[in-house]
């Protein structure tokens, strides 16, 4: 057995050790979920801004995804309540994006129920991606 195909039995065998995804893997499985959903779904970066752009008013302080992340998602951002700086989440900005898919669904839920009001759907979450990685 070669090294690095021990040492990714071993990230695998111990709890804890993610193995890093990338925007495209975690946009894939977006995609074959929708598409389960909807058959011959396609993601569509049009959509994803539409949807990043869109006021909600689920929340008076947070009526849209840019209200934090600003207008250029290239860009650093500030959460509009607790003022903490927001990292881009264009990932030509941002390499960590997307790249943990617990992370990427932790936040998926709490930002869809924030600003959406609800979960987002597999669709949504696709078109989003595919936006934020076309987003140089």
């Amino acid at each position: 057995m070669k090294f690095p195909a021990i040492c990714i039995l071993l990230a695998a065998a111990i709890p804890g050790i993610a193995l890093a995804e990338t925007p495209q893997q975690i946009l894939q499985s977006h995609v074959a979920e929708a598409a389960r959903q909807t058959p011959g779904f396609s993601p569509s970066a049009q959509r994803g801004q539409e949807f990043f752009g869109k006021k909600f008013g689920a929340s008076e302080k947070m009526p849209a995804c840019s209200t934090c992340h600003t207008d250029n998602p290239a860009q650093a951002g500030r959460h509009i309540i607790t003022k903490k700086n927001i990292k881009p989440l264009a990932p030509a900005a941002n390499a960590e994006r997307f790249t943990d898919v617990a992370k990427v669904e932790k936040w998926f839920r709490r930002n869809c129920k924030e600003v959406v009001d609800r979960e987002c759907s597999a669709a949504e979450k696709a078109d989003f991606i595919q936006y934020l990685i076309e987003v140089r």
